[in-house]
């Protein structure tokens, strides 16, 4: 984390939870809209054998939004969850973000937190999102949550996911949020069903499902996180979300 200290970050206390996030200080951003990126990355021991693959999505993603016309409008936050959630870094400018920032950032960790992962990066980007409306910036966002496994560590549900969702229509505080579910390696042992049931009864709006991974797939994988980045921001002003682009 001390690679990423900043005076221009500032640290954010999530209500109701002991859930915290850092995000850029309203007064030092420059644009009048952002997309608000968060990539959220099982780092549980399953994924250990991902690890140099996954950090090689990152990596892809940041080579690729900073390329965009509308990089100076993302701001971006990556999220690692084993039986904790932390984050490697908060909600900042996206031009800020060096791809080698992502060597060796996925440990290999425990038990899998994913409801609680999800849960506390959707809330911690509504309410980012709420401060930013405040402040007069336009604002959406998108959530990707990548895991390979099922949850078995948290303190909050599959339903719970879906009422913060649901948070985010009726506050209006985003003027939308695309939410994307990335399973790896589904084919192994019922995790498919599980994160399809996961899917529907959180109400997240895409499932992505990786039968079997590998360096290759998982490098087409940046490539979709990257695209639908870009199809969000641009949607930003239109009045909804982006559309789900096939995988």
């Amino acid at each position: 984390m001390g690679k990423f200290a900043n005076a221009n970050i500032e640290s954010h206390k999530i209500g109701g939870s002991h859930f915290q996030f850092s995000a850029a200080k309203i007064e030092s951003l420059g644009a009048s809209e952002y997309t608000l990126v968060t990539v959220v990355v099982d780092v549980s021991g399953s994924m250990n054998d991902f690890r140099s693959d996954v950090e090689t999505v990152l990596k892809k993603v940041v080579e690729s939004c900073r390329k965009s016309p509308r990089a100076d409008n993302l701001m971006f936050r990556v999220v690692l969850f084993d039986t904790v959630v932390s984050e490697f870094h908060g909600f900042k400018p996206l031009p800020d973000c060096n791809e080698s920032d992502y060597s060796g950032c996925i440990p290999s960790g425990g038990q899998t937190a994913l409801f609680d992962a999800a849960y506390s990066s959707i809330e911690a980007t509504i309410q980012y999102g709420k401060d930013l409306v405040k402040n007069d910036f336009q604002t959406n966002a998108v959530v990707f949550v990548i895991t390979d496994g099922m949850d078995n560590a948290s303190k909050f549900s599959a339903h719970k996911v879906a009422e913060v969702i649901k948070k985010s229509k009726s506050s209006e505080v985003l003027e939308s949020l695309m939410t994307v579910l990335i399973g790896v390696n589904t084919d192994v042992g019922g995790l498919n069903q599980f994160l399809d049931i996961f899917k529907k009864e959180a109400d997240i709006q895409q499932y992505i499902a990786i039968g079997s991974a590998d360096a290759k797939v998982l490098a087409k994988l940046g490539g979709f996180i990257s695209k639908s980045i870009s199809s969000q921001s641009q949607a930003l002003g239109t009045g909804g979300p982006s559309k789900s682009l096939t995988f």
